[in-house]
């Protein structure tokens, strides 16, 4: 898929480690709804003036389990 390549390319940029880049590219493919929503309240609460690592975090935390099961 065009849009992995160009998200594996990104990662690679930003130093993350092949086989991570894997597995968070297979975890998206297996539940993508997921990392949709994630991606949605991580924008939402940024907007309201959270900055993107706490943002995230926070959102990663929520979803926890979901992401678990995943791997």
């Amino acid at each position: 898929m065009f849009k992995n390549f160009l998200l594996k390319k990104m990662l690679r940029t930003q130093g993350v480690p092949e086989a991570q880049i894997d597995m968070f590219i297979n975890m998206m493919e297996k539940n993508p709804e997921l990392f949709k929503k994630i991606a949605e309240e991580i924008q939402e609460k940024m907007k309201a003036g959270m900055n993107q690592n706490d943002a995230g975090i926070e959102v990663m935390k929520k979803y926890e389990q979901e992401l678990k099961k995943l791997i």
